[in-house]
């Protein structure tokens, strides 16, 4: 079947900014997208660690990146405090990231990217460094919300990390009340999640024991094993997960999940 998705209602809780490659390959694969932000971004609150961080760039010896938000507001910042360019490119800066989309953004921010995770999450970039990082000086700017594990493994690896805020990951600032209505009603097939945040900022609008109900009548998707870990923790049923965390590999995976013909494993479950 060419289209999988075809009459299916599939609900997207990315930031609007970050969704695009998602929706395009849902819609390519003919799914009703419903595009339902519950996460917004924002740049640091305080920003002097980071900004003497950029000042004592020269020192590090690798940039760890966990995210394009990462990249993003790094850039941003290195900006606004006059840090040039051309800074990015020294020969001895390492820079890593944790998998492709990652590596691409801090390309064409103008960084060389030594390392992308062959396994794109936080956890698999820390062991797959543990090689290079040993003894090593290490900026790795992150979310106020990150996940730890990252900074922790680059710890364990006997890397010298200095982390740094530099972003905040937030609510969304107003909830698509259509799609949340058909949400709570049952009325679409898929949710799909690409962090934790977003799926614990949905639980402000739905509490978490109706969102364990709901689970068992739509099919609640996560991007990656970090996110699908938070879903399931919380007593949601995860029915979608890829192999690796992308957005093209989650959007793979839903088109999947319809066409080999889960489906109606999943009606089943809703009449318990």
């Amino acid at each position: 079947m060419d289209k999988p998705l075809e009459h299916k209602r599939i609900v997207v809780t990315r930031a609007p900014d970050q969704a695009l490659e998602l929706v395009r390959e849902l819609e390519a694969l003919g799914a009703d997208v419903r595009l339902m932000p519950t996460v917004s971004f924002a740049a640091a609150e305080h920003t002097a660690p980071l900004d003497a961080a950029l000042q004592r760039l020269s020192e590090f010896d690798w940039l760890v990146f966990p995210s394009q938000n990462a990249v993003r507001y790094f850039c941003e910042r290195a900006r606004a405090i006059g840090i040039a360019r051309a800074q990015f490119q020294r020969p001895t800066l390492n820079v890593a990231a944790v998998g492709p989309a990652t590596s691409l953004a801090a390309s064409e921010a103008g960084f060389r990217v030594a390392y992308a995770a062959r396994n794109p999450s936080g956890e698999a970039l820390a062991s797959e460094l543990t090689r290079f990082v040993a003894g090593k000086s290490v900026l790795l700017p992150r979310s106020d919300r990150a996940d730890v594990r990252l900074q922790h493994g680059l710890t364990d690896a006997r890397a010298k990390v200095e982390d740094v805020i530099a972003y905040r990951t937030l609510g969304a600032a107003e909830v698509n009340a259509e799609a949340l209505a058909e949400l709570r009603a049952g009325a679409v097939d898929a949710i799909l999640f690409a962090s934790p945040s977003a799926f614990h900022n949905l639980s402000d609008a739905i509490p978490l024991p109706e969102l364990a109900i709901l689970s068992m009548r739509v099919n609640f998707a996560a991007i990656g094993p970090t996110t699908a870990k938070a879903l399931r923790e919380a007593g949601v049923r995860v029915a979608i997960q890829p192999a690796h965390a992308s957005a093209i590999l989650l959007a793979d995976a839903v088109g999947k999940f319809y066409a080999r013909g889960d489906e109606p494993l999943a009606k089943e479950a809703r009449t318990r």
